[in-house]
């Protein structure tokens, strides 16, 4: 098990200036943004499939820097009920397979999508409870008539290009937010659907990180992890409860804030999730993505390869039971 970095982190450096800063935070794995919300700052495929030469020397910038691309990712939300804003981002999937089979990268991270209630909806509608009946029509509706055909259709299309690991990072928002809409997906559509496993979205949830990869683990469910923590405001959630809409700008306000590992929850929380990961075979990348509104770049991405080097390297191979 290593640890990585989500690239967009460091989306203003070019790419050969990023890699080496990872680099000088002694890593050599990173996750590579290529459209979608985390955007283009370090791969465009529409302009690395265009032209071969451009392709040789992004292939040649990881090669140069002794650095490993973890996995694709292109968060979007490619069922949005806007035709033109779906447009953007299902090419930018399609994009992202077809680049992920000429880099020989089997692993692409993304997002579920969230459909309106019906085809002449404006906006995503993200169903969170089971009454009124309405609500369930809805939730019939967008899984029978889009998610489920259009993950059908673009799991085919991955393969086609070599990309058998489809991660969904169970986010909030969208269709896939938990490991209970995770596996619904992927019973209707097959083993190349899986997670991202990223526990910030869970924690606030109210999910113990643990058992969901425990639960994941079951079906070899996890493709890859992302290391990001949650802190939950014991006042304003007793208050207000976890479903928060606040902007995230409004610190003190709000019942959760995302936060560098090590300060959303303990080395002994940490500790459980690296052990859970190797009892269920998992032996990839701890990706970080930092999104620590109390913490400079440098400070939070600091401190959380300190902390997950601390975690990994003391971490010892837990014991089966039967053993």
């Amino acid at each position: 098990m290593r640890i990585g970095v989500f690239s967009v982190l460091y989306g203003e450096l070019p790419l050969a200036a990023m890699l080496e800063k990872i680099k000088s935070f002694g890593l050599t794995t990173v996750e590579i943004g290529c459209g979608g919300f985390p955007g283009k700052s370090h791969c465009d495929p529409e302009v690395l499939l265009a032209d071969p030469q451009k392709l040789e020397e992004f292939q040649q910038a990881f090669r140069d820097a002794g650095v490993e691309i973890s996995a694709l990712s292109v968060h979007g939300n490619a069922l949005h009920p806007n035709p033109e804003i779906a447009k953007r981002f299902h090419e930018d999937w399609r994009n992202a397979c077809r680049l992920a089979g000429k880099l020989g990268i089997t692993i692409i991270n993304t997002f579920s999508g969230c459909p309106g209630d019906s085809e002449h909806s404006k906006y995503p509608n993200w169903v969170t409870c089971s009454w009124p009946t309405d609500f369930l029509e809805i939730l019939k509706w967008q899984w029978e008539e889009k998610i489920i055909p259009y993950w059908k259709e673009e799991s085919k299309f991955a393969l086609e290009h070599g990309v058998d690991k489809i991660a969904f990072e169970m986010h909030p928002g969208f269709a896939v937010y938990n490991v209970d809409t995770l596996l619904k997906l992927r019973e209707a559509v097959g083993e190349s659907i899986g997670a991202n496993f990223d526990p910030s979205h869970l924690i606030w949830q109210g999910v113990d990180p643990v058992a969901a990869i425990r639960e994941l683990g079951k079906r070899n469910a996890i493709f890859h992890f992302h290391a990001k923590d949650t802190h939950i405001d014991r006042y304003n959630t007793a208050i207000n409860g976890v479903l928060d809409t606040k902007e995230y700008d409004r610190l003190p306000e709000r019942s959760w804030l995302f936060r560098s590992v090590g300060y959303g929850n303990d080395y002994k929380f940490w500790k459980d999730i690296v052990s859970e990961l190797r009892l269920i075979g998992y032996d990839y990348v701890l990706s970080i993505e930092h999104e620590d509104a109390l913490a400079s770049i440098d400070e939070g991405f600091g401190k959380a390869v300190a902390f997950l080097q601390e975690v990994i390297l003391n971490e010892p191979m837990p014991q089966a039971w039967w053993v």
